[in-house]
């Protein structure tokens, strides 16, 4: 038996076993992929694609000398999974069969909200995971997508996003998991498990700092130091690696202090592998290498950007093979690039197809076509998207009581408003519009009139999500000057470069809401009737005009196909509101008032600056239907060594008079650092469900490495001196309070540092449900 065909072998042996066999031709052509079907696309699913696209080039000229991926042969234009299984099968056949040593290809699909094709699931936006502060249930959706990718013969999936949100003008926020590195990395973490330990590999993007580019512009520069890169932007990453077992990054289009991402060596070997010993595939986003020459301007032609981004450490080019093919075979057989170089980057990607069972000798393209939006995806959909809408104020006038109620706005009856700019919806249907949106998803006016058959419902449109149109504003008045109450419901349409007002290449230049909402709330709110906001949004928008008239305000993270039934659930009390802001809501719509992550001089300054960035909710706020106390903090310890940890636990109580859930918050202040650090940090979470009268004991777990920091001379240190502690339910609702010493020497954390504060609920007996 050819040794690489060899199961009884390691997956680095039969690696060394089949590159030794390859012609340089064949190893080059393994780093490359191909996009069958992409001049089917009428407009762009990837920046550009026009101007890339290789239209007219047959397949078998493509994939002669042998493919290392194939494309999103189910995502680029609409396909059953019927006839999607039936194509990959023809083409992996093809590959096998007329290829000099027959290796399969590893097959690649987004999978952001879901698997992105015809007809499967699609579940909330990441920042609405990220909303549910449930490291557990994200898990769960990552572990359905993979097992619906995996039967169908995908091998890869390009998510999660794990860039730390910066400026929420920002058109991709709706792909991230907040601004929190703490809670990107832990929630980032368990959607990689869920992928990995289905055997489908996880890929993590974009590395490094795509969120923080200048002006929140898509693909602009980006100028942050190697402190807030160290301690915001990379965490995440270093986490799902180490912790989650990723097995691919991608990396940012960004240039980083005008050296791009691509063409990074520091950051794509230096960081990724020489510090955190990654040993997975490195991939390009689309036509990343390409931009080398086009857009930053860096390399003169398509081999020397390949030759570039090959030695600074990307190993596969997606979604195409523009700049690894014969240009950059010609360097190498000149002399002009080490062939070793070239075996590196194959030696990785062939041991990932040993691990995926591409290389076994009784290998076949075995899929079949599934229910890809089966009841149980469509529940876990609902279950994150009922956990993910946050109750930002009530007055009192939810839950929703019988009476005549006008839902006025936008996003109320378009179910499109609930899904993000990679659902396949919204990311490729627009272009067939005979298809409609491929699932079944109602709208709120749907699901209201479901919850509440006996109510009869106003509706009115008011005004388009983006148009200045504003003809429809005087029949939605007068719709809720005759109702006992008026849901107005506004936000975003998520969209892809310009096609929208949130998601890929959709930027805002202020926090205003799009078009004229703001004008329709204005005079909503004018006419007396209580008026419930209802924001369904991928980013925070500023309220702060609106907050005080309004009744209540909802804020909903593009909630995906069951986002209707969750927002219905929420609004007349059958769900109890649990979400948490993974972001925080601004007050004002200029300009960018920074995260919560302000270090001091971040924060208001009365008297030296008149601009006050205090936001109108913080970060990890949310109310509820029923009310939680906070009692009774104790820490283990008063001293703790730079090596140490201590425990430090609090009673939770529910007051009310229903069931609810508590996200409780840790967070941590360094008193006095050699460095500038955040005011409040966030060090752990956990959700609490609670019935009436019920407490628990929550006992979190700290070790001292959960205070590092990047000191002066760059290297990350755990230093001794005073740290408060809080703990409550928003970074703004802190009732407990208390502090601990660090003790003994600087010591430098490495990457064998804790990332983690566990969390343990211990019920507490005895409760009684309060009068």
């Amino acid at each position: 038996m050819t040794r690489w065909l060899d199961p009884a072998l390691s997956p680095g042996e039969r690696a060394d076993a089949l590159l030794a066999a390859m012609t340089l031709d064949e190893k080059i052509a393994q780093l490359g992929s191909a996009w069958p079907g992409n001049t089917e696309v009428s407009g762009n699913v990837a920046p550009m694609q026009d101007v890339f696209a290789r239209g007219g080039v047959p397949f078998d000229q493509v994939r002669a000398d042998g493919i290392g991926h194939l494309t999103r042969v189910f995502g680029t234009a609409p396909v059953s999974a019927e006839a999607g299984v039936d194509r990959l099968v023809a083409l992996q056949r093809e590959i096998v069969s007329e290829t000099r040593l027959g290796v399969p290809a590893i097959v690649h699909e987004e999978c952001l909200t879901g698997f992105t094709t015809l007809g499967a699931t699609v579940y909330p936006t990441a920042l609405a995971w990220a909303a549910t502060f449930d490291a557990a249930l994200v898990e769960r959706m990552a572990t359905a997508i993979a097992e619906d990718m995996r039967a169908v013969g995908v091998h890869q999936g390009l998510s999660p996003v794990l860039d730390v949100v910066r400026d929420y003008r920002w058109g991709r926020v709706e792909e991230t998991l907040g601004e929190d590195p703490y809670l990107v990395g832990t929630l980032g973490t368990a959607y990689v498990r869920g992928l990995e330990k289905t055997g489908v590999i996880a890929t993590l993007k974009h590395f490094a700092g795509y969120s923080a580019s200048r002006g929140a512009r898509n693909h602009a520069p980006v100028s942050i130091g190697p402190r807030e890169l160290r301690d915001v932007i990379l965490p995440p990453f270093e986490r799902a690696i180490r912790d989650g077992g990723a097995r691919s990054v991608m990396n940012a289009y960004v240039d980083l202090d005008g050296v791009p991402a691509a063409a990074n060596a520091a950051l794509l070997t230096g960081i990724l592998r020489d510090e955190w010993g990654f040993d997975g595939v490195v991939v390009s986003d689309y036509w990343a290498i390409a931009f080398l020459k086009s857009m930053h301007r860096v390399a003169d032609g398509v081999g020397t950007a390949g030759a570039a981004a090959l030695a600074a450490g990307i190993d596969v080019e997606l979604p195409d093979s523009l700049c690894y093919g014969k240009e950059l075979a010609e360097l190498v057989r000149g002399g002009d690039v080490a062939e070793a170089l070239v075996d590196r980057a194959a030696r990785r990607l062939l041991r990932q197809k040993a691990e995926l069972g591409l290389l076994d000798p009784d290998w076949t393209p075995r899929a079949a076509p599934i229910d890809l939006d089966s009841p149980r995806n469509r529940a876990l959909a609902r279950e994150i998207a009922e956990k993910s809408v946050v109750l930002l104020a009530n007055d009192g006038v939810l839950p929703l009581s019988a009476g005549r109620i006008a839902v006025v706005g936008p996003c109320a009856d378009d179910p499109l408003a609930f899904m993000g700019c990679y659902s396949y919806p919204n990311h490729v249907l627009p272009r067939y519009p005979d298809l409609g949106i491929g699932v079944a998803a109602p709208s709120l006016v749907d699901s209201l009139r479901q919850e509440l058959p006996d109510v009869v419902l106003s509706v009115h449109e008011g005004c388009p999500v983006r148009e200045e149109d504003r003809s429809g504003i005087t029949g939605a008045v007068a719709a809720a000057a005759a109702a006992d109450v008026c849901l107005a419901v506004v936000g975003d349409r998520a969209g892809l470069f310009g096609r929208g007002t949130s998601g890929e290449g959709c930027d805002a230049p202020d926090l205003s809401l799009p078009g004229v909402q703001d004008e329709l709330l204005d005079a909503l709110l004018a006419t007396g009737t209580p008026v419930v906001v209802v924001v369904v949004s991928g980013r925070p928008y500023a309220l702060g005009r609106h907050a005080g008239r309004a009744a209540a305000l909802v804020q909903a993270f593009m909630p995906g196909e069951e986002g209707g039934s969750a927002l219905a659930g929420i609004l007349t009390g059958r769900v109890t509101p649990s979400g948490r802001l993974p972001v925080q809501l601004p007050r004002h719509p200029g300009g960018a008032p920074g995260t919560y992550l302000n270090p001091p001089l971040g924060r208001n300054s009365e008297g030296i600056s008149n601009l006050d960035p205090t936001p109108l909710f913080p970060f990890g706020h949310g109310v509820s239907y029923t009310t939680f106390a906070y009692t009774d903090l104790a820490l283990s310890a008063a001293e703790v060594p730079t090596d140490g940890q201590l425990s430090l636990s609090v009673t939770v109580r529910n007051t009310g008079d229903r069931a609810g859930d508590e996200t409780v918050q840790l967070y941590l202040h360094d008193v006095q650092a050699a460095v500038t650090r955040p005011v409040l940090e966030l060090a752990g979470f956990t959700r609490v469900p609670l019935e009436p009268g019920q407490a628990a004991r929550v006992t979190f777990t700290l070790h001292a490495d959960r205070t590092a920091f990047t000191g002066p001379d760059l290297r990350r240190i755990v230093e001794p001196g005073t740290i408060d502690v809080f703990v409550g339910r928003s970074a703004a609702d802190l009732p407990c309070r208390g502090s601990f010493a660090l003790t003994g020497p600087v010591r430098e954390a490495g990457h064998d540092r804790v990332l983690h504060t566990p969390a343990r609920v211990d019920p507490l007996p005895g409760a009684t449900p309060s009068p």
